[in-house]
């Protein structure tokens, strides 16, 4: 087409539309009206699709082949790993709930090698789960998360079967037999010991924790008879026993029957528990610790198994004073070196690894951070003596380890190397005595005896399930955190 005028240039549609009858003129812009409705149906379409298709990439999962070809919406396509072992993160002999319908319970992560999701912070608020690592399903994840395995889990149960056939017909344990290497009589403090070695596997009067034995029966006696040992101030005693024993073993049926009613909740047992509390409360020392006697004097390795009941009774949600957990600081100031470092067993006395150990594990409960380098020193201290590679003394590892498996990382796996190697393997297998460990070469075998070491080393194989670990998590996306070796 040329313009009117001459020239061959095109013309403008402006120009052609001039000369143009009505209808035309209609007929285009009718025509350009549906051209540009067309165009903005068709873009709305591509932009809904494209929405479409994200909402179902982000929550849309099918069960059947992956329609996203490539992964082009950047999701994760790993397959699911088969070393994992699945009987250990959802076994199928769970216990049933007492409430279909109740809420939930405060769910924690784990770490491989850490504990409650959470930091470097010793953590106060849910201490009320500190002993539900021993119920039914949990007992065995944690068992396989913190590196105890089958042999471990045998060693325990050989060890609590000892401790079955050798209680006494009123019910309680014994010192001094009727097995062979038996020490001073102390039927109380033998008593709670081989309790707590039960409990620590889960077991109670009311819950038998293992498929094999049922030991609800025994333990059912041993807690009617331990309970009359209690007087009226709350103390538990044994007339006739040596004077330095009496508060070591009411710090020990203490920290059993906080354990038990923590584990139960049965109110039967709430106020022998709280009256043991009290006493415990009312004997500190002006010092800020515990002795022999009530209120006069304080020494490092009592003051540790009263430390220990205290956070029984915390576990099991009792109330304890705070100005009774300052003092226990202050005391605990008294005895340290290194700027706390390192502990002895009375203030000047000279620090020893078994004081360390049970000091830095009172600090653990009593707040320090895990990066603590006080507390990174003395773990490093304890280091240098594992179990196996050193003096047998049974009293240190006990609260060796139990630092240790607080402490997470390398500390506790480390620690733990050694430790699950040596016990079982130097456990007594024939004859019977088996189960139990031999004393005699153990620093301590003249003031416990037999049931003392067989109960301490129970204690330590019970530790990747018997109190969850105090700290949080000591890996964050990878790295390691403050503190770690």
């Amino acid at each position: 087409m040329t313009d009117p005028s001459g020239n061959d240039e095109p013309a403008d549609l402006g120009t052609v539309l001039q000369g143009a009858p009505p209808w035309l003129i209609s007929l285009v812009v009718h025509m350009s009206a549906l051209i540009i409705l067309g165009l903005l149906v068709a873009a709305t379409k591509v932009v809904v699709d494209q929405q479409s298709a994200e909402v179902q990439a982000v929550y849309g999962e099918q069960i059947g082949d992956q329609l996203l070809d490539n992964n082009s919406m950047g999701l994760s396509t790993d397959t699911p790993d088969p070393t994992v072992d699945k009987t250990i993160f959802s076994p199928s002999d769970l216990p049933p709930v007492a409430d279909p319908l109740a809420a939930p319970p405060l769910v924690h992560d784990f770490s491989p090698f850490g504990s409650f999701a959470g930091g470097d912070q010793a953590i106060d608020a849910p201490i009320g789960l500190a002993l539900s690592g021993r119920e039914k399903g949990m007992r065995k994840a944690l068992l396989g998360r913190y590196g105890g395995n089958a042999t471990t889990q045998s060693s325990v149960e050989l060890a609590l079967e000892w401790l079955k056939r050798n209680q006494r017909p009123s019910g309680l344990w014994s010192l001094s037999g009727p097995y062979s290497d038996g020490v001073s009589e102390d039927k109380v403090a033998a008593t709670a010991m081989a309790l707590l070695a039960f409990q620590g596997a889960g077991n109670t009067p009311a819950v038998n924790a293992d498929p094999k034995h049922d030991y609800r029966p025994i333990l059912k006696k041993a807690w009617d008879a331990l309970l009359k040992t209690q007087n009226k101030d709350g103390q538990f005693i044994e007339p006739g026993t040596m004077s330095n024993h009496q508060m070591y073993l009411h710090a020990q049926a203490t920290i059993a029957l906080c354990e038990l009613y923590g584990m139960t909740e049965d109110s039967y047992y709430r106020v022998p528990a709280e009256r043991a509390v009290a006493f415990c409360v009312s004997a500190q020392s002006p010092q800020g610790g515990w002795r022999y006697s009530p209120r006069e004097d304080s020494d490092t390795s009592v003051t540790g198994w009263f430390v220990m009941a205290l956070q029984s009774a915390r576990m099991a949600k009792l109330d304890v004073p705070k100005e009774t957990l300052d003092r226990i600081s202050k005391y605990l100031d008294s005895v340290q070196d290194e700027y706390g470092v390192k502990y002895s067993y009375l203030p000047g006395n000279g620090t020893t690894k078994a004081m360390t150990a049970e000091a830095l594990l009172c600090r653990q409960y009593l707040g320090w951070k895990r990066n603590d380098s006080r507390l990174t020193g003395g773990a490093d201290f304890l280091l240098g003596e594992p179990i196996g590679k050193s003096e047998v003394n049974a009293y240190y590892w006990y609260y060796a380890t139990q630092v240790m498996h607080h402490m997470g990382g390398d500390y506790w796996r480390k620690w733990n190397e050694t430790m699950r190697q040596h016990l079982p393997e130097t456990q007594v297998k024939k004859g019977a005595e088996a189960g139990s460990w031999d004393p005699d070469s153990d620093r301590w075998a003249s003031g416990g005896g037999r049931l003392y070491v067989t109960c301490l080393r129970t204690y330590m194989l019970e530790v990747y399930y018997r109190h969850l670990p105090i700290y949080g998590d000591i890996y964050s996306k990878g790295e390691k955190a403050s503190g770690e070796k």
